[in-house]
C-alpha cells in the first residue's frame, strides 16, 4: 500500500518535467523565427528609408554591399565594408550618413551659371578621400592614397590628386582645365551659355566653342544595360565620373532620339557618339540620326563609336572595336580609342518585303539593313534563338549562353535540314541580272566585312583572290551556303563559302514556301514574297585602327578606305 501511494504521490510532479520540455522546445523553435522576422522588417524598413533618400537625393548613388578597395566613409571617416557611393562624383558614405553628405556636399553640376557675361571657365570641384589608386599628387608628384584614413584630395572634373599637406589655397582657386578627356567633356559653364543664347536667339556656337580649344569634339554616350552580360550600369557610372552625367544617357529610359537633341546644342559636325550595345542597338541609334536628317538637322548629325556589348557584334569588329567588350580595357583607355578614331563611311540598305498576293492585298514590310540580309539556316538559328529569349529573356544575359544557344539550333539543323533544296524554291536578280543557283541551303547578302560573330565570309579561307569587301562603295557581296555544318566549317576556315557575286541592287524571290529570313538579327518566318535591297543613305561612323581581330596577316578591308576626318555632307 505504501508503494502505491508513492507512486500516486511522484505522478504529477512527474508530468513538470514533460511541460518543462515542451515549453523549451517550443521557445527554441518560435523565438528564432521571431527574431527572423523582426530582423527583417527592421533591413526592409532601413532598405526603404534609404532608397528614399537615394530617390530624392541630388547625388547618383548607388548602394553596394561590399566597397572593391579600402574605404572611408567622407562624413564620419570611419573604415566602411558596405555603404553608397556617388557615380558622378565619387563620394562614398555610410548608410547613416547619407542625410548629412547630401547636405554638406555638392555632386557634379552639369550647369553652371555664369556672373554677368559669358563664363568660359571654372574652379576645381575637390572632393576628399578614396582617390583612386596610384594616383600622384600634382604638386609633388607622390603617390596619393597610401594612408589607411580618410586622406588626399581629387579634383571630379580633371581627376587630378593632391596630398592633404599640399592643398594650397592657391590650388583650391585655380581654374580647372578639364584633364585629359577635355576635348570630350561639355563643360557645365558652355550649357548655360547655350541657353541664354538660346533666349536670346542669338546664336553664336563658334565663339562659345573656341573657349573649348579647337579639337573640341564633345562625346554623347548611349548605353542600353540590356546588351550582352549587363555591364552597361557599371560602365555608365564610370563614364559620368569621367564625363559631365549630362552626357550620359541610358537608353532604356531615354530614346535615341531624345538623347541626340543634345548635339544641337553643340557646333556642327563636331559631335561624336559613343554607342554601347550590340548591332541591333547601333542599328536604333542609326535610325534616329536619319531622322535627324529628315527634321533638318543635318548638320548636327554626329559620328558613332561602338563599344561592343552585345553578342555578335559585327559590325563592331568590321569598324576596329572589337569583338566584345568584357571589361579587359580600363574606361580611360576607351576614351582615348573615341578620341584617337577616324572618321568612315557606312552604307545603309533598304530592305522591301512585298508578300505575293493580289495587288491590293500586299503586305509590304521595309527594313533598314547595315550588316547582312540572310535566308536559310542561320536565319533559321536566329529566329529560333529569338523566340525562346522572348520566353525567357532572363536566361539570356550572358554572352556564352547566348552562343551555346546558337551551337545548340546549328547542331540541330545539320541533323534536319530544315532549308534543304532552297535553290529549287528562290531566284536570284544581282542588278536585274537572273543568277544560276547551284545546289544551297542558304543565301547572305553582306555588307560588312565580318558574318557570324567574326568570320570574314566573303573572303573565305584567302585561298582564292577576291576584291575586299568595303562599306562604303554601295556594292553587296552575295554568297550562298550548303546548311549549317558548311557554316561552322566557313568560320573555322576549313570552307569558302559559295560566291555568287557583287551587287548594287539585289532582288529575291520566294517562290511557293515559307523560309526563315533575317535583317541584322532580326529574323521572322516568311511566306512566298519579294525581296529588293537598294542603296538608302550613308551613316558617318568611327574607325579605330588600333584593334586587331582576325590574323595578323589579313587585310582589314576598312583600313583601305580614306578616312574622312572632316566629313560634313552625307548622302542622301
Amino acid at each position: 500500500m505504501e508503494g502505491v501511494e508513492t507512486s500516486s504521490s511522484v505522478s504529477p510532479s512527474g508530468l513538470f518535467p514533460e511541460w518543462s520540455l515542451a515549453f523549451w522546445t517550443l521557445c527554441a523553435v518560435v523565438v528564432p523565427i521571431l527574431l527572423t522576422l523582426w530582423c527583417s522588417f527592421r533591413r526592409s524598413r532601413r532598405q526603404g528609408q534609404v532608397q528614399d533618400i537615394l530617390r530624392k537625393s541630388k547625388h547618383d548613388w548607388q548602394d553596394t554591399d561590399l566597397f572593391s578597395q579600402p574605404t572611408y566613409c567622407c562624413i564620419c571617416a570611419q573604415h566602411i565594408l558596405q555603404g553608397a557611393f556617388c557615380n558622378c562624383c565619387g563620394l562614398c558614405v555610410d548608410e547613416g550618413c547619407l542625410k548629412k553628405a547630401d547636405r554638406r556636399f555638392h555632386c557634379k553640376e552639369i550647369m553652371t551659371r555664369g556672373e554677368g557675361s559669358i563664363r568660359t571657365s571654372m574652379v576645381h570641384h575637390w572632393i576628399r578621400g578614396n582617390v583612386p589608386l596610384c594616383s600622384y599628387c600634382v604638386v609633388c608628384k607622390q603617390q596619393c592614397g597610401t594612408q589607411p584614413k580618410l586622406c588626399d584630395y581629387r579634383c571630379i572634373w580633371c581627376q587630378q590628386t593632391v596630398h592633404d599637406e599640399c592643398m594650397q589655397s592657391s590650388l583650391k582657386n585655380e581654374q580647372c582645365g578639364l584633364g585629359e578627356f577635355r576635348n570630350l567633356i561639355i563643360p557645365p559653364y558652355y550649357l548655360f551659355s547655350v541657353s541664354q543664347m538660346r533666349k536670346d536667339k542669338h546664336m553664336d556656337y563658334g565663339k562659345l566653342a573656341s573657349c573649348c580649344g579647337k579639337n573640341w569634339t564633345p562625346l554623347i554616350v548611349l548605353a542600353n544595360t540590356r546588351s550582352g552580360n549587363n555591364m552597361g550600369e557599371t560602365l555608365m557610372g564610370q563614364f559620368k565620373s569621367l564625363l559631365n552625367p549630362i552626357q550620359v544617357f541610358e537608353l532604356t529610359k531615354t530614346t535615341p532620339a531624345k538623347a541626340l537633341q543634345l548635339c544641337t546644342w553643340l557646333p556642327c559636325n563636331s559631335a561624336r557618339v559613343l554607342v554601347c550595345g550590340g548591332d541591333g542597338t547601333v542599328g536604333w541609334v542609326l535610325d534616329a540620326i536619319d531622322d535627324m536628317k529628315i527634321k533638318g538637322q543635318e548638320r548636327y548629325v554626329p559620328q558613332v563609336a561602338i563599344l561592343p556589348l552585345g553578342t555578335g557584334n559585327d559590325l563592331s569588329n568590321t569598324l576596329g572595336w572589337g569583338a566584345g567588350y568584357a571589361g579587359e580595357i580600363p574606361v580611360e583607355q576607351i576614351l582615348r580609342n573615341v578620341m584617337d578614331a577616324d572618321g568612315i563611311k557606312l552604307d545603309r540598305w533598304k530592305v522591301q518585303v512585298i508578300n505575293k498576293g493580289y495587288y491590293n492585298l500586299r503586305k509590304l514590310k521595309i527594313f533598314t539593313m547595315n550588316n547582312y540580309f540572310s535566308i536559310g539556316p542561320d536565319a533559321l538559328m536566329a529566329l529560333n534563338f529569338h523566340a525562346h529569349r522572348e520566353k525567357s529573356p532572363s536566361l539570356f544575359s550572358s554572352r556564352i549562353i547566348n552562343k551555346a544557344v546558337y551551337f545548340f539550333y546549328g547542331t540541330k539543323d545539320c541533323l534536319v535540314q530544315e532549308c534543304k533544296d532552297l535553290n529549287k524554291k528562290i531566284e536570284l536578280e544581282l542588278d536585274g541580272e537572273k543568277i544560276d543557283l547551284p545546289s544551297l541551303e542558304g543565301i547572305i547578302v553582306l555588307n560588312i566585312a565580318y558574318w557570324g560573330g567574326g568570320c570574314r565570309l566573303w573572303e573565305g579561307m584567302g585561298d582564292e583572290l577576291y576584291p575586299l569587301a568595303r562599306n562604303d562603295d554601295g556594292l553587296l557581296e552575295v554568297v550562298g551556303v550548303n546548311g549549317s555544318f558548311h557554316c561552322a566549317q566557313i568560320q573555322v576556315k576549313l570552307a569558302n563559302p559559295i560566291r555568287l557575286g557583287q551587287a548594287h541592287t539585289v532582288r529575291l524571290i520566294l517562290k511557293n514556301s515559307k523560309m526563315p529570313m533575317q535583317v541584322d538579327g532580326e529574323p521572322w518566318a516568311q511566306g512566298p514574297c519579294t525581296v529588293t535591297i537598294t542603296h538608302k543613305t550613308h551613316a558617318l561612323m568611327l574607325y579605330h585602327s588600333g584593334e586587331q581581330t582576325d590574323d595578323d596577316d589579313e587585310i582589314s578591308s576598312v583600313s583601305e578606305q580614306e578616312p574622312l576626318k572632316d566629313q560634313t555632307d552625307e548622302d542622301t
